[in-house]
């Protein structure tokens, strides 16, 4: 009985260890399409279902990557390097946020969390733009950080929710 016991706790194991580094591989791999309204609406979406199947600290540790591989491939000008910390800690406040409220929906706690991450990007971007001499820099900064956070952030909850949905089904349908 113990090593029936020991056996399933090792398969819940190797399951989450897939699901991670599936995850993280799409998050890796979304950058590399080089255009943001395609890699946004993914990348937030990793970031919700990371949250669903693998808890706070998996979905945080995916969310660090994106950025780094979005500035490494030129998604993200490299003069908007100084925006990288601001981008993982809005992906920290989408992950935070919808966590809390995802128990009582999961629609609230998408909208919430896309809310305070396309805040936070345009409160911290204006702090940057003010920093930066450039009007080109500027509004690239701005366009960037501005609505187009907001609208990729609910896509992402968008194709989440529609894949946790056939996900649940599958998972129903196989009992």
């Amino acid at each position: 009985m113990n090593k029936v016991k020991t056996l399933v706790f090792k398969k819940q194991k190797i399951l989450i260890l897939a699901q991670f580094i599936a995850l993280i591989g799409i998050a890796t791999v979304a950058p590399l399409f080089g255009q943001q309204a395609i890699t946004g609406p993914i990348v937030n979406a990793v970031l919700f279902i990371s949250v669903m199947l693998l808890g706070v600290q998996g979905a945080v540790l995916i969310g660090l990557i994106p950025s780094l591989i979005a500035l490494s491939v030129g998604l993200l000008p490299s003069i908007l390097a100084p925006m990288i910390p601001f981008i993982m800690m809005g992906n920290v406040i989408l992950i935070m946020v919808f966590n809390y409220f995802k128990e009582r929906s999961f629609w609230m706690g998408m909208v919430s969390s896309s809310i305070l991450k396309f805040v936070f990007l345009f409160s911290s971007s204006s702090i940057v733009i003010n920093l930066l001499s450039s009007k080109e820099i500027a509004s690239r900064i701005a366009m960037t950080m501005g609505w187009l956070q907001l609208l990729t952030a609910l896509a992402g909850g968008l194709i989440a929710y529609i894949i946790l949905n056939m996900r649940r089904k599958e998972r129903l349908n196989n009992k």
